[in-house]
């Protein structure tokens, strides 16, 4: 008599996806680990330049200030405050201690002052992490124009 023979198992079909499907599960989860480091990046980022053009806006308030509480003319307001004058040379050194990438040649701020006492201040800065391409020419700008009476 022969004895019976076990049926021969049939090859698994799903043998092996449980893997696949973990491996491709980390995978997403690791494309979504990365965006969020680049988002934390980027928020770090924005938020410097946002530091940097709040403090340049504060240093042309003062200037403002200054220039309203000299209670001058135009005219002498241009020989006191315009580019390269006295009151201009000090503000310009605490917009240099304060803003990153500021110099005295390409980035140096500017004051223009009409006759009828509109002042425009410009401040230029470039922040740490600018490329050099823009750090050079100061790739951030801020501009201010008020009427001094």
């Amino acid at each position: 008599m022969t004895t019976p023979r076990k049926p021969v198992a049939s090859p698994n079909k799903q043998a092996g996806m449980m893997l696949l499907e973990c491996l491709i599960a980390i995978l997403i989860f690791s494309f979504g680990i990365l965006a969020l480091i680049g988002m934390q990046t980027m928020a770090v980022k924005q938020v410097t330049d946002a530091k940097y053009r709040s403090e340049a806006g504060v240093l042309v308030s003062q200037l403002f200030g200054s220039m309203w509480a000299s209670r001058q003319t135009p005219a002498t307001l241009q020989d006191q405050f315009g580019t390269d004058k006295p009151a201009y040379a000090t503000w310009a050194a605490s917009v240099s201690a304060t803003l990153p990438g500021v110099n005295t040649t390409t980035t140096k701020p500017t004051v223009t002052i009409t006759a009828d006492g509109v002042v425009t201040v410009t401040v230029f800065w470039a922040a740490p992490n600018d490329e050099k391409s823009y750090a050079a020419t100061g790739s951030h700008k801020y501009v201010a124009v008020a009427q001094i009476r």
